[in-house]
């Protein structure tokens, strides 16, 4: 990383902190600063870059994992001082989650882009669609399921976390309502979810990338761009309040829809470099 010319570092900070604005005002604007957002606009930062297409999405991917660790951390520890996180949920979904994101990331090391373009496609899918339908509404019963089945839905969330670059939060906080439990305990509880997720997360893609150095942005630790670490986060806090002020003019349900068309539109980007 020695020698690296300053206008490179210079521009891609610059990129870097245009998409944090982004970020942050599509953030505040439908409530959600995770991956869904981060991933799709860093896969246009690292293409204007001309990171080569088939390890794009896995920088995307680890850098979005870096990025949303310390929110997701401060979230629960924040959640956990309220009483509002279900711990021995968390601790059932926690070994079982660590062996999805695992998989994930040797998939970054060895599986080609389109697996995680498909991955984030079916992600962006199935919130997009809830959201379109009403996710809060649906029901599969008033208990939480067995071990066996929460092991399960926690391997999946590690898997498909690690899979598009989110903490997990709109997979757990989707299990975590159907079983009838309030809105605040699975918004805490996935936060819970999230802290192992997203550090064994970063921590993968680091190492995936690492024999990629060469072909990767200034400034990067295999999968993960400093840059985009250090910079996007705080730009993306700061710029989220303009998204709130503007998100308090439009009533919830059009935000949702507004939310699920732009997961709609980011799936047929990616759709459509598949092709």
């Amino acid at each position: 990383m020695l020698g690296v010319p300053l206008s490179e570092v210079a521009w891609l900070a610059f990129l870097i902190v245009a998409g944090g604005v982004i970020v942050g005002i599509l953030a505040g604007l439908f409530g959600i600063g995770g991956g869904a957002v981060i991933v799709p606009v860093l896969y246009e930062v690292f293409r204007v870059l001309d990171v080569p297409e088939q390890l794009r999405m896995q920088m995307c991917i680890g850098t979005s994992l870096a990025i949303i660790l310390p929110t997701t951390v401060r979230s629960y520890l924040a959640h956990k001082a309220r009483g509002a996180v279900l711990l021995d949920m968390v601790r059932i979904w926690a070994v079982p989650s660590l062996f999805g994101v695992a998989i994930g990331s040797t998939a970054a090391a060895y599986a080609p882009s389109a697996v995680f373009k498909i991955a984030f496609v079916m992600f962006a899918g199935f919130v997009g669609l809830r959201m379109l339908a009403g996710g809060d509404r649906w029901l599969l019963g008033k208990e939480l399921p067995g071990r066996s089945l929460l092991r399960f839905f926690g391997f999946m969330t590690g898997l498909f976390a690690s899979l598009v670059g989110v903490s997990g939060g709109a997979l757990s906080n989707a299990v975590v309502t159907l079983y009838g439990r309030p809105m605040q305990q699975a918004v805490a509880t996935s936060a819970g979810v999230g802290v192992p997720i997203t550090f064994a997360g970063t921590l993968g893609y680091m190492i995936a990338g690492w024999t990629h150095m060469a072909e990767l942005p200034p400034l990067s630790i295999g999968f993960v761009s400093l840059i985009g670490f250090a910079l996007m986060a705080p730009v993306s806090s700061y710029m989220t309040t303009y998204g709130v002020r503007l998100a308090h003019w439009l009533p919830r349900r059009q935000l949702e829809i507004g939310f699920a068309i732009f997961l709609m539109l980011v799936s047929l980007r990616f759709i459509v470099t598949l092709i």
